[in-house]
């Protein structure tokens, strides 16, 4: 237990980090608030996918496999840059519901194996992705709570009114380590008095995003446009908010995330930019066209559809699956058939090519 407050708004929390137990197993509130995210974000996919030409049955494993990535991702990532807290006792890496997760780290891990299990499934990326970026939005600002739980994610001192402070972040900021890692980027804080809720602000830019994206995207121009405004945005709140925090994951004296935020937002600006330039440029209406928008995705969807009905039933399945192996064995057989014919021409030509200078001489 511990406490949490908002001195100048009057609020005071007294805060478990345990929702309830099961026997041994402690259930924390931080994983319940993540799970909520998470689940907003798929219920927000689902309901968008066709909109932007997605496969709802071939998202679903797309959306598994992003979660194992990007829980897999955030936790590596956190590890990676905190290696100090954990080298002297590995078994704590895999104490996630401590806290200790990366939103970068998240997002790199969640794009990668999704992107692996897409392309896979033959889906086109760009929409999956656009699809994704509003599930981050909102699922990032959900999943920010949990750090208000754990009392993390906080900033530096402030005078403003919804300053706050805590018995956590009180113990963080008195710690020795903590003061000497701060002092050595400049930054001098009073343990006692109220700091940035940065989580908060974090939360709420999220969750405007997620509204001003989701409007937007009504009227997107390319596949990929959303995805790239998201990352932009949110680049840009965190590369200002991570400047604030006192809990930043370091190299040297650079904050990695403000480092990473800067160089994402300016990125993405250059590359949306370029990408509509072109699309002005070209005076074309097809130019770029989403996917959803053309022919090819209502060709697709009813190939799709065709092949589900034929797997439903067993044995047409059986006998077409039987009808694809013989098409490519054939295929093979005849690829190998012109290879060994290119192989065994070889010599011949080369005889001819020897013989050439010596009838030419003849001729003479």
């Amino acid at each position: 237990m511990y406490t949490v407050s908002f001195p100048k708004l009057g609020l005071d929390f007294t805060m478990n980090p345990t929702a309830f137990s099961i026997g041994n197993v402690h259930i924390a509130w931080y994983g319940i608030i993540i799970a909520v995210g998470i689940l907003l974000a798929m219920f927000m996919a689902f309901k968008n996918c066709k909109r932007f030409g997605v496969n709802s049955d071939k998202l679903v494993d797309v959306v598994l496999g992003g979660l194992i990535g990007g829980v897999v991702g955030a936790r590596l990532y956190y590890v990676a840059f905190s290696w100090s807290d954990y080298k002297d006792n590995l078994s704590s890496i895999w104490h996630t519901w401590e806290g200790g997760m990366a939103i970068y780290g998240g997002v790199i891990g969640a794009f990668l194996v999704g992107m692996i299990v897409a392309r896979c499934h033959k889906m086109r990326v760009l929409p999956v992705l656009d699809v994704a970026a509003l599930g981050f939005l909102i699922g990032q600002g959900i999943g920010r709570w949990g750090n208000f739980v754990n009392s993390e994610a906080f900033g530096c001192n402030t005078d403003l009114p919804w300053g706050m402070t805590g018995s956590r972040i009180v113990s963080y900021l008195s710690d020795s380590k903590n003061v000497a890692t701060l002092t050595s980027l400049g930054v001098t804080v009073d343990p006692n008095a109220p700091v940035h809720p940065c989580f908060l602000y974090e939360s709420i830019w999220c969750l405007l995003g997620f509204v001003l994206l989701y409007l937007y995207s009504k009227h997107r121009r390319f596949d990929g446009e959303i995805f790239i405004m998201y990352l932009g945005w949110y680049g840009f709140e965190r590369m200002f908010v991570e400047g604030l925090r006192t809990d930043s994951l370091l190299i040297g004296k650079i904050r990695i995330s403000q480092l990473l935020a800067g160089l994402l937002f300016v990125a993405c600006l250059i590359t949306w930019l370029v990408i509509r330039g072109k699309i002005r440029a070209a005076h074309d209406d097809n130019y770029l066209r989403c996917y959803a928008k053309t022919e090819q995705w209502e060709k697709d969807e009813a190939d799709y559809a065709a092949e589900q009905a034929l797997r439903a039933d067993k044995e047409k399945w059986k006998a077409e699956k039987k009808r694809r192996k013989e098409e490519r064995s054939a295929a093979k057989t005849a690829a190998d058939v012109a290879k060994k014919g290119e192989s065994a021409s070889a010599p011949e030509k080369d005889e001819a090519d020897e013989k050439a200078p010596e009838d030419a001489g003849s001729d003479k």
